[in-house]
């Protein structure tokens, strides 16, 4: 057996808060309340140690994508984990039905291996008004049966679907998903405020990359973010870039809803980790610059370069927001939504052992999935 380990001297984040000069003992694969008498003392002073974040929103990284092949996936994977996201749900984009119950069949084998933590649908049933990066020609409404269909093939693994609710079929399918277990998420959406209302009530229960591909907030047509903001059962994405959200509105989501229940994503496409460039997003085109994605037909914003330790060091250094707030929509938000939460997205003594070494700007410096180094930290 491994020797364990025992952290000490950092600025650890805890559920309870942080403590300065605290400890935390990882023994094999998992975090230990007691160390073992042949453990292993390593100095972290003048570091931050968080959860190992956890991505519910990410359609690839590294040049490779979620909808390619094995290596792709894990390709992404590994670009993902080298950023701090030790758990991640693996997003498709809208095609046809046959090939997307085939990357259905390919990432749940992913998945029982432990490599992602489940599937996410985004599209086919999204609205041809809010269609963002996915191909209109693909698009469907979203029928029961064929949204089961894409559940079946998940083979248990299917963990969020995306719907324009509004579309016929969007209620039920929303029920369906609900009675499987599996997060419906308004999304893609050009709902009104009071068909967001029947959405939630019917059991949705998170609102995709909230502000983006749905209508803006208005005075007399408050629209899906009003409903999605103002009940305490939807967890809202959002996507923390600089690019998709001015910063106004990242503080007026975390306002309303408040910090439990906010869920930093990435929304991440192949760009993510490899530069500019042209890329594939499903069958679209996509022009990367400036770390900026764009679809070459249109323009619109195509999914995002973004990796999450980026997106918390934006947060805390920018937008300003308590690092606990941080850490909580960043790992312990989006595990307890997954139901996830008694095995990752904490500190605590009997969960794995995930961990984030962050220097005292906030810059990465070492990651750790199950106890072991996926980024080894040098250390003085």
């Amino acid at each position: 057996m491994a020797p364990s380990k025992v952290f000490t001297g950092a600025r650890v984040v805890l559920p309870t808060g942080i403590v300065d000069g605290g400890r935390v003992i990882v023994d094999g694969t998992r975090i230990a309340g007691h160390a073992r008498e042949d453990a292993e003392t390593v100095d972290v002073r003048g570091h931050w140690l968080v959860p190992g974040f956890v991505d519910l929103h990410n359609h690839g990284g590294g040049g490779a994508s979620f909808s390619g092949t094995a290596d792709d996936v894990l390709t992404a994977v590994g670009t993902h984990r080298r950023h701090g996201t030790t758990t991640l749900v693996a997003s498709t984009v809208t095609d046809d039905m046959d090939t997307l119950v085939q990357q259905a069949g390919l990432l749940s084998e992913l998945a029982e291996q432990g490599e992602i933590a489940g599937i996410h649908f985004e599209g086919p049933f999204i609205s041809p008004c809010r269609k963002g990066a996915h191909s209109e020609a693909l698009l469907r409404d979203p029928d029961p049966a064929e949204v089961r269909k894409l559940v079946d093939a998940a083979r248990g693994r299917a963990r969020m679907v995306t719907l324009a609710t509004e579309l016929p079929g969007g209620i039920d399918s929303v029920r369906l998903l609900a009675e499987h277990g599996v997060i419906a998420a308004v999304g893609h959406t050009d709902a009104t405020y009071e068909q967001t209302v029947e959405a939630i009530d019917a059991g949705a229960t998170v609102a995709t990359h909230l502000f983006n591909a749905m209508p803006p907030l208005g005075h007399r047509a408050p629209g899906p973010i009003t409903a999605l903001l103002e009940d305490e059962r939807v967890t809202v994405e959002l996507i923390n870039d600089g690019v998709h959200l001015h910063p106004a509105a990242l503080e007026l989501a975390f306002h309303h809803a408040g910090p439990e229940r906010v869920a930093f994503i990435t929304d991440a496409m192949d760009a993510a980790g490899d530069g500019d460039g042209r890329y594939l997003l499903g069958p679209l085109q996509v022009e990367v610059a400036d770390g900026v994605a764009r679809l070459v037909d249109g323009g619109s914003i195509a999914g995002s370069t973004l990796t999450l330790d980026r997106a918390f060091r934006r947060a805390v250094t920018i937008d300003r927001l308590p690092v606990e707030h941080v850490v909580a929509a960043l790992s312990a938000n989006p595990a307890r939504l997954l139901g996830l939460d008694d095995r990752v997205g904490s500190l605590e003594p009997g969960k794995d052992a995930d961990l984030v070494l962050l220097d005292e700007d906030f810059a990465l410096k070492g990651v750790m999935r199950r106890g072991a180094w996926v980024v080894a930290p040098q250390l003085g």
